[in-house]
């Protein structure tokens, strides 16, 4: 069974799955009693349901006629499953090759050194060398396309976290 209710608090409509003991308005929070909510119509199609609420939200905003020339949600749901346009259609018809796109989209922008994110490849550079200093962990992102400055700043914010403990210029884990 599906409910359409409202909410004496703040005017919320929504739509209600079952009998509980009580509800919750999805807005505003306000807890009450199933029974004591205003209750605009009651069925047991969930379709029906979502096109009442729709035609009192409609009505509440002046639209009214216009909702009223509007089909059910299920035809339109149907209408629109039937009109849905696939990416490499949609492509194509804009003039795209969807082949070279394709292949832009498999190729790394980063270079083929590069492998995770800039955080990743410094925390792999810190797991990997044994208490390195911050110029070979430099060598190490370097590598890998990644810039001498974020390798700084990120060090510091790992040490500043508690990721890491730098003694004497050496780094480790912790």
């Amino acid at each position: 069974m599906y409910a359409v209710v409202g909410c004496s608090e703040c005017s919320n409509l929504w739509i209600i799955e079952g009998r509980s003991e009580t509800t919750q308005c999805p807005r505003c929070g306000a807890r009450r009693p199933y029974e004591r909510r205003k209750k605009f119509v009651e069925t047991e199609d969930a379709s029906h349901a979502r096109d009442v609420r729709a035609s009192m939200l409609a009505n509440r905003q002046g639209e009214g006629e216009a909702f009223a020339k509007l089909d059910s949600y299920d035809a339109l749901e149907d209408e629109v499953a039937d009109g849905v346009v696939d990416d490499s259609e949609y492509l194509e018809a804009s003039g795209l090759d969807v082949d070279e796109l394709e292949a832009a989209g498999e190729r790394d922008p980063r270079g083929p050194s590069r492998n995770g994110s800039k955080k990743e490849i410094i925390e792999a550079a810190l797991e990997d060398l044994e208490r390195p200093t911050e110029d070979e962990v430099i060598d190490y992102a370097g590598e890998r396309g990644v810039g001498a400055e974020y390798v700084r700043d990120a060090l510091e914010k790992l040490a500043r976290r508690g990721e890491v403990s730098e003694s004497r210029g050496r780094y480790r884990r912790l």
